[in-house]
């Protein structure tokens, strides 16, 4: 049962650190081309929204292949 609240704790931390790497980066992007001048509550809401699925998804990947690579022992 330890087990599954060490990979809980690490899926966390795993989420919440690439969700900030991907708004540190998306910060260096210029999104004003894409949103009108008088939205910028819509358009910070799209950035976070945008920065959450991208953060997500990434961490979903790394964690997927830890765990896929701890399975590869029942291969043989």
């Amino acid at each position: 049962m330890k087990m599954i609240g060490y990979f809980s704790l690490i899926g966390m931390l795993s989420h919440v650190l690439f969700i900030y790497i991907t708004w540190v980066v998306i910060q260096s992007i210029n999104f004003d081309h894409f949103f009108h001048k008088n939205k910028i509550f819509e358009a910070r809401i799209f950035i976070i929204f945008v920065t959450i699925a991208i953060g997500t998804t990434v961490s979903r990947f790394v964690l997927d292949i830890l765990q896929w690579s701890q399975d590869l022992i029942y291969l043989f």
